[in-house]
């Protein structure tokens, strides 16, 4: 006889099932839980660098290297090529005005000088023959001239005295027409000869000034190549002190090679090296400072090279008001180079935070101090030690500034002591 079997309402597949629905229904919700929520860390604020936001005076400057120079530099090139055959002085040397460096050797150029003296000396003897040649012949055309002015004059007289006495019929007409024609003769031979020695004069001279200008300018041509002989002997421009100074004796100097330089000592400026980037912002009259044995001495920009090299330009500093004492030449200073005046602004530190947040958000404390949240802020110029803020926050709220590295996409921090 068959016996009914009582089916069991919780076996173990059943058991199986409904644990497996269940946790997967625990993960959805867990899921949605956290992620619809706000993520959360616990920190340490022994490990953070908490900050107030303040209202105080701003002024963007950056910190920039700058090195004192001498107020004025005079390059010594070599004018002409040549060997070096004397060195008068050494490199570091104090010198006045016209004292002697160095000797270069030159034998193309002094040949060249010896040639251009001798046609000089040719040029001069040769003006002088032809003024002589030409004192004898304008000597020959008066003596003419003279000769000339003697049969006129006698001419005229003869001509006068027949006129009268052939009007009184005492001479005959071919007595008076041989008279009249000899006066006619002598006249035109005058004027004839009266304008050839005006002609003549006239050439002379314009003969005598075109040789004067060439012999001046064959001894301007002189004048130069000695100027130019002499300066194989390299002077001292002015009182400084010799720099940069290299040449050996036997050493070929080619023309127009650097050979040192003269930095005058009666002051100095400052030669600043600046980002290129902020070459659209620098100009003439821009203001910094510096420190130099406890004390703040103050520069401004006089010139601007706007050439950029490595990524730098640079400008010419000069000091506002005395010089520090005891500063020297190729000393290097810190210097704060002013970008705007000063203002009052929120003033919000910098921090590590920048570099995770690029400045576009901070983590802001609650009241209580016990949390800290994401927030949005805008922030305009900086300054080595703050940034202006423009929005997001207010005076007297705290912020965390030091770094966010090791946050992540947390969005609220939870504060331990």
């Amino acid at each position: 006889m068959d016996r009914v079997i009582e089916k069991k309402t919780w076996n173990t597949k059943r058991i199986l099932t409904i644990a497996g629905i269940s946790g997967i229904v625990l993960l959805i919700a867990g899921s949605i839980y956290f992620t619809s929520g706000k993520s959360k860390l616990d920190v340490d604020t022994e490990r953070l660098t908490i900050s107030e936001i303040k209202k105080g005076p701003f002024q963007e400057f950056i910190p920039v290297n700058g090195v004192v120079m001498p107020l004025t530099t005079i390059y010594l090139d070599a004018a002409d090529g040549g060997r070096v055959e004397e060195k008068y002085v050494e490199d570091g040397a104090h010198l006045k005005k016209g004292d002697p460096i160095l000797k270069l050797a030159n034998t193309d150029l002094e040949l060249t000088l010896a040639g251009q003296e001798t046609n000089v000396y040719a040029q001069q003897i040769q003006m002088q023959i032809s003024h002589t040649q030409v004192q004898s012949a304008t000597i020959s055309k008066l003596n003419s001239m003279a000769d000339v002015d003697v049969a006129f004059k006698e001419a005229e007289r003869v001509y006068k005295l027949d006129k009268d006495l052939y009007a009184k019929k005492a001479i005959g007409s071919q007595e008076f027409q041989t008279a009249q024609n000899q006066y006619q003769y002598q006249l035109s031979r005058k004027k004839l000869a009266t304008q050839i020695l005006v002609q003549d004069t006239s050439i002379v001279r314009q003969q005598e000034t075109q040789t004067r200008e060439q012999y001046a300018q064959m001894k301007s041509s002189l004048d130069l190549l000695r100027k130019k002989v002499s300066d194989l002997t390299v002077r001292a421009p002015l009182d400084g002190q010799l720099t940069s100074f290299d040449a050996e004796i036997g050493q070929n100097k080619n023309k127009g090679e650097h050979l040192g330089q003269i930095d005058v000592l009666s002051g100095f400026k400052v030669r600043v090296g600046i980002e290129e980037h902020y070459i659209s912002r620098i100009f003439t009259g821009l203001t910094g400072d510096f420190q130099f044995a406890d004390k703040t001495y103050k520069l401004v920009i006089k010139k601007v090279f706007t050439q950029v090299v490595n990524g730098q330009f640079q400008v010419d500093m000069a000091f506002i008001g005395p010089a520090p004492t005891g500063i020297r030449k190729g000393q290097t200073l810190q210097v704060r180079l002013a970008l705007s005046d000063q203002t009052t602004a929120l003033l919000l530190p910098k921090g590590g935070f920048y570099q995770q947040t690029g400045g576009n958000w901070i983590f802001k404390l609650s009241e209580d101090g016990k949390k800290a949240y994401k927030v949005d802020i805008q922030i305009n110029r900086q300054s080595p030690d703050y940034f202006e803020l423009t929005s997001g926050l207010k005076e007297g709220d705290k912020v965390i500034t030091s770094s966010y590295e090791t946050y992540g996409d947390i969005q609220e921090l939870v504060l331990k002591k």
